[in-house]
Parts: C-alpha cells; structure tokens; sequence
C-alpha cells in the first residue's frame, strides 16, 4: 500500500499546513498517512535514511517529494495520482 509520510519538527512554522494537506490528500486517495517527528531519534534516524535535512519534507513510499518547503494540495495530489497510476499499470490493472 501507498504511504504518505510527512517529515515535521516542532520548531516548524508550516508543518502544521503541511501534515493537513497530506492527510487531506491520503484520505482523498486511500493511502496511509504518518508523521514523522525528527524531533525524537527514531524520527531522525528515519529522516536519515531519506537524507532529510529539513521540515516540512514529504515522502511517498521511498521517494522524497518535497524537502523543506510545502507543496500545494493539487501538486501533491498529482504526485500521489502519477504513483498510483503506475502502480495499476505495472499491475496489469486499467
């Protein structure tokens, strides 16, 4: 399954619009939402892995869309749809 991960800290001024748009988005497109705070240790060594140095960055599945910035609604909704289309494509579903 297809998941939305938003990389957050607390000292992030537009976190908060950033996680409201991903899980807008993920609810709209049944994908899974989750933060990841990079305030805490497991969070960071998880931003680590996607070479995330900044918040807000978003991920879809291992790909970093966005790092340090916010994306619209509508561009993350066309990422998530490029994803999914691909994935029905390479599942033989039209």
């Amino acid at each position: 399954m297809t998941e939305l991960k938003v990389f957050t800290l607390p000292t992030c001024s537009t976190c908060t619009v950033a996680k409201k748009i991903a899980l807008e988005v993920a609810q709209k497109y049944g994908v899974t939402f989750r933060v990841v705070d990079m305030a805490t240790e497991e969070g960071l060594s998880e931003g680590s892995s996607y070479h995330v140095m900044s918040a807000p960055s978003i991920a879809i599945d291992d790909d970093i869309v966005v790092r340090g910035h916010l994306i619209s609604k509508k561009g993350l909704e066309d990422e998530i749809r490029r994803r999914l289309d691909k994935w029905k494509m390479c599942a033989g579903f039209k």
